[in-house]
């Protein structure tokens, strides 16, 4: 048996309590005040439950809380799942939310509050990569997370102060979302007054049924989409929200993983469309920031917009996962010895020494220090 968010609504506070068991990782883009967060493995015994309400049980789409539930409903407990879960409080939240005052807000504090840590690192990752020229026309990729997301409304300043001719448009794919996710898209997008442009593709269904590195082809598959689509649109930049901890993270994981030195590039051709570039306007900026503004803002993103995430059998797999965490696990174990670290890895590939290096490659050819050891 479920509850839905508008009956919830009407009870009194104090007769029932939510009981949150989605993972750390959902709970970390967003959580509802009050509730209890507890692992579904450990409700029927647990200190923070008051057994004696009506107890509202919340997962992520409103599917995992049922069984949660029913097992409280068989020891004599009084337990109802809550119906669509986070997603359709969140939803509930947001159609509360007035845009005009929300955009507002979100855009003074971008100024104001983190017009250091945001703002002047947006700014410089612009001028210092060159990413943003005259007679520009980005297509400014929005996925649903709080990257994309705090990319546009940068962007969105950056035209405000017209320093030179540019255009954006704020790209919108749905590769077969679920409902609830494209919902949430839409709902942020209109309480943060970014006007997007939605187009459809089925590549969700595509990849679901394959076993090898589905969360790579999806990747591979939605960014060939992207350039296609804004191309068409006449734009000749793609700009994505990859940031500073992405960059970090994807050195140390080709060393550990692949065997190679290699990073994240600020812009790139593209090989495949020709006169299109890849830009990451957010090249500078770190993650604990971004999460500070959403948070300071009062805001919720979805973790991931893939259509199948309750399920776990792509972008949520363990393996994934483990191998993200255990980077940034590294990292932080490394910081406390050495509070710079973040910043070594970031410019340990600006500082390449050729003359040091056993081989390398350029342009698709590999070169050995032997090729030129005896000339020497």
């Amino acid at each position: 048996m479920s509850i839905s968010v508008k009956r919830m609504k009407k009870l009194l506070k104090d007769d029932y309590q939510i009981i949150d068991i989605r993972s750390a990782a959902e709970i970390a883009h967003g959580e509802i005040p009050g509730a209890v967060i507890v692992a579904s493995e450990n409700v029927l015994d647990n200190k923070n439950i008051d057994y004696s309400k009506k107890l509202i049980i919340c997962c992520a789409r409103g599917e995992k809380s049922e069984e949660t539930a029913r097992l409280l409903q068989s020891e004599g407990y009084d337990a109802q799942s809550l119906e669509g879960g986070f997603g359709a409080w969140l939803l509930d939240k947001m159609s509360m939310t007035d845009e005009n005052e929300k955009a507002f807000e979100v855009e003074k504090s971008l100024r104001k509050k983190f017009r250091k840590e945001i703002w002047s690192k947006f700014t410089k990752a612009v001028n210092t990569y060159e990413l943003v020229k005259p007679g520009d026309k980005i297509a400014v990729c929005i996925s649903g997370g709080k990257d994309s997301m705090l990319m546009a409304k940068c962007f969105q300043e950056l035209k405000l102060h017209d320093k030179f001719d540019f255009d954006v448009k704020f790209l919108v794919m749905d590769p077969g979302y679920s409902p609830r996710n494209r919902q949430v898209i839409e709902e942020n997008a209109r309480i943060l007054n970014i006007p997007i442009t939605v187009f459809e593709s089925d590549i969700f269904e595509s990849v679901y049924n394959i076993e090898k590195s589905p969360c790579y082809l999806c990747a591979r598959m939605r960014r060939g989409h992207l350039y296609a689509y804004a191309k068409e649109l006449g734009c000749n930049k793609i700009a994505l929200g990859h940031h500073y901890d992405d960059v970090i993270e994807t050195i140390l994981m080709g060393m550990l993983y692949g065997a190679q030195v290699q990073t994240m590039m600020p812009k790139l051709h593209s090989t495949n469309f020709e006169g299109m570039e890849l830009i990451r306007p957010l090249y500078l900026v770190r993650e604990d920031d971004i999460k500070a503004w959403r948070d300071y803002n009062g805001l919720n993103f979805i973790q991931c917009a893939c259509k199948f995430t309750d399920t776990c059998t792509t972008c949520n797999n363990e393996e994934n996962q483990s191998k993200r965490v255990e980077i940034k696990e590294l990292i932080k174990t490394l910081k406390q010895v050495n509070p710079h670290v973040e910043s070594n890895i970031f410019r340990s590939v600006e500082n390449v020494n050729i003359d040091t290096v056993i081989a390398y490659k350029q342009n698709g050819v590999k070169h050995n220090f032997l090729d030129e050891y005896d000339n020497k």
